[in-house]
């Protein structure tokens, strides 16, 4: 390996840092957006078990939203509920939106990184190519050719054209992989967020009705009540 990046010359240590880059930003993406921390598949099911009769405490939430990005969306949504529990939907649902930009910005994190990568990694081996056709040219003098310098560049012009093409083709393909992982992992909370939405909202619905009604059987025997104070005694 020393060997071929001696022949390769200076053009090929960009690519060595680009490559070095890329398997790290790999890795950590690969751990990063694994479905047990992003977004766990009975988790929205246990959060509407728990909110279907009330909203759960406040060590309940905190401990929802160290559970995975999909959690702190959730529990975005709970702490709106738990501040004002009569919180319109339109006010509720931006909560929502709020931490799932949050959310999803975590989840895109390195990835324009690991783009770049992929796109520069090819340009670096054709620079490396036109140095060693440099090279191959410089090799030409008055008496004739040198075969040492000649075959010089002839190993820096192929060796780092094929090293651009083994960092890019990996790169880029992981690259779109996570983009296509991203995706998903945003439908997944979109749903989720609106079955928790609908299920706070109908909460809020239902406890004004209660309330609406509270007051006007209050009211129709507040009458009742004067006049029965009014009427004479025999």
């Amino acid at each position: 390996m020393f060997s071929i990046i001696q022949a390769a010359g200076w053009p090929i240590w960009p690519l060595l840092l680009c490559s070095v880059v890329a398997l790290a930003l790999i890795i950590e993406r690969l751990v990063s957006l694994r479905a047990s921390r992003v977004a766990p598949e009975s988790l929205i099911e246990e959060v509407l078990g728990v909110t279907q009769f009330q909203i759960p405490s406040g060590d309940v939430v905190n401990k929802l939203a160290e559970n995975s990005l999909l959690g702190q969306v959730l529990a975005s949504g709970l702490r709106a509920a738990q501040t004002d529990p009569r919180l319109p939907e339109p006010r509720l649902r931006q909560v929502f939106e709020l931490a799932g930009r949050h959310a999803i910005h975590q989840m895109e994190r390195y990835l324009n990184t690991l783009g770049t990568v992929a796109a520069a990694a090819p340009l670096l081996g054709l620079l490396g190519t036109v140095v060693g056709m440099i090279e191959i040219f410089g090799s030409q003098g008055p008496t004739g050719n040198n075969p040492t310098l000649l075959a010089h560049g002839i190993s820096i012009a192929l060796y780092n054209t094929a090293f651009g093409l083994i960092v890019a083709i990996p790169s880029l393909m992981f690259y779109r992989y996570f983009r296509g992982r991203v995706e998903g992992y945003v439908i997944d909370m979109e749903q989720a967020s609106e079955r928790l939405l609908n299920q706070l909202t109908s909460r809020t619905l239902s406890g004004s009705s209660a309330a609406a009604a509270s007051s006007a059987s209050t009211a129709a025997a507040a009458p009742a009540v004067r006049s029965s104070s009014k009427a004479p005694t025999k």
